[in-house]
């Protein structure tokens, strides 16, 4: 139901609520649930919440947010509607989308300051499992940290050269490497000893993606994206490159593996194209951008990076059973819409796709005044944040592409930002040497953490939401608890 915006009129003499406000509960996708309502205008977001838990039969409550005209509904429904200028002369749509039942607390200090790389840590990435971090180096070092004890577990050497970015397989036994070498490097995760080398890019590795948990488990096949314009895609066990797609004419940036049977690539030629997984044929190319393309996002990455396991970091042992579990969280994810990709561009702007369907894009983001280093949907898929040269972070609608809020306060570039598990909060790294965490209901800062000496290159936050792992220009690798 479109709502037309309010006339001059009616901002001049805003029109009186009547007592009771007919209201009608829709799902995400557009379902509608239950019967209209008759509500009072002083219900609030609470009593919504065990309204719909009512509707729809949940044995155990369940966290909901509300939305009317996308915007979030936080205080009472008759202050809202008045604030927003909403009109209710028809059934008033209400939107709900479920929250993680869990919540993760904001990190405060920094638990741990852990040396051992000799040059700028370029890549951190914590397990699915939360158990261990992988950190990469220009030292050409990979090193593994126990998370338990916050100590250094093993040091993985083999790259010549800077070793520029880190991924775990998602079954959590492999940590792939892709260096300035040209070669990827995989280590046993238990071990940290080299389980091989997949040699064949002629440049270097700019991007590493595995395959999902949910389509192969044990995990056995990656991607990669290197600066000589290819990607190729690997198995694991013999280390030998299956196939090679080469369609793009510059630099590829960034390789993404979707759960649904195709793999992703975002290239200086301003293109980012679609690929079948099987095979390596070219599905269709994305155009739109009329710079470099930095960055993509997948709306379902979270449950991708995590396969198996849920935010205790707990998974069925048997391999079928931890499959049919990933499939189940993916399809979750998912909710019966089709898979999102955002991209990030040096053209100051980003996109919105739905590249399983169609190649053109479904939003077009624009308000960043610098070039876009990193997206990231929230694990949820409700959210895009992006991060910007122009020294501030911006918040969109993961699902309609709409503007949602800036958030400044860093004084220099912001290079990554990473989600906590429950979508509530997220972290920015950036070269002012602080990282800050932002708060989205609130859309203000929640904390700045200050403790770097120099640039912070890389951040992320763990799966289990209990910690944030930074690394820069101080060669120091820090942890942040609560």
């Amino acid at each position: 139901m479109a709502v037309e915006p309010p006339t001059k009129q009616q901002k001049l003499n805003p029109v009186e609520l009547p007592s009771n406000i007919i209201v009608q509960f829709q799902s995400e996708t557009g379902d509608t649930t239950g019967p209209q309502l008759d509500l009072p205008h002083d219900a609030t977001p609470a009593q919504l919440e065990m309204l719909l838990n009512g509707l729809l039969q949940n044995d155990d409550k369940l966290p909901y947010s509300f939305f009317i005209n996308d915007q979030e509904l936080a205080d009472e429904l008759g202050g809202h509607l008045l604030k927003h200028l909403v009109s209710v002369e028809t059934a008033l749509r209400i939107v709900y989308q479920p929250q993680a039942i869990f919540r993760v607390r904001p990190v405060t200090r920094c638990t741990a300051s852990m040396p051992g790389h000799a040059e700028a840590v370029l890549a951190v990435s914590f397990s699915p499992d939360g158990k261990q971090l992988g950190s990469g180096s220009g030292d050409t070092t990979v090193r593994m940290w126990d998370l338990a004890t916050q100590t250094p577990a093993h040091t993985c050497k083999g790259h010549k050269n800077w070793v520029l970015c880190v991924a775990w397989s998602p079954d959590a036994k492999y940590l792939a490497s892709g260096g300035m070498d040209g070669s990827i490097w995989l280590w046993d995760a238990k071990t940290g000893t080299a389980a091989g080398c997949c040699k064949g890019h002629k440049k270097w590795i700019t991007s590493v993606a595995w395959e999902p948990a949910h389509m192969a488990l044990p995990s056995r096949r990656l991607v990669s994206g290197s600066k000589d314009n290819s990607i190729k895609v690997w198995d694991a066990t013999t280390r030998r490159c299956l196939f090679s797609m080469s369609n793009h004419t510059m630099a590829i940036s960034c390789v993404k593996w979707g759960g649904d049977g195709l793999i992703f690539s975002s290239s200086r030629d301003c293109t980012i194209n679609v690929w079948d997984a099987k095979d390596g044929k070219m599905v269709r190319s994305l155009k739109g951008h009329g710079h470099w393309v930095n960055t993509l996002a997948l709306s379902a990455e979270y449950v991708l990076r995590t396969g198996p396991f849920d935010h205790y970091g707990q998974a069925p042992a048997d391999p079928e059973e931890a499959k049919q579990a990933a499939q189940q969280r993916y399809d979750a994810a998912r909710g019966g819409r089709p898979e999102r990709l955002v991209s990030g561009s040096d053209d100051f702007t980003m996109f919105l796709w739905e590249p399983s369907t169609s190649k053109t894009h479904t939003a077009r983001m624009t308000g960043h005044l610098q070039l876009i280093n990193q997206v990231q949907f929230s694990p949820d898929g409700r959210w895009v944040v992006s991060a910007s040269f122009d020294k501030s972070i911006k918040l969109w609608d993961g699902i309609k592409g709409t503007f949602a809020a800036t958030f400044r306060g860093h004084v220099g570039p912001v290079y990554q930002v990473s989600w906590s598990s429950d979508s509530r909060l997220f972290v920015s790294g950036s070269k002012d040497s602080t990282l800050k965490v932002w708060d989205v209901k609130t859309k203000k800062l929640k904390l700045d953490l200050p403790g770097h000496a120099d640039e912070v290159y890389c951040v992320d936050w763990s799966p289990d939401g209990a910690s944030v792992a930074s690394g820069g220009k101080d060669k120091v690798l820090r942890l942040w608890r609560n």
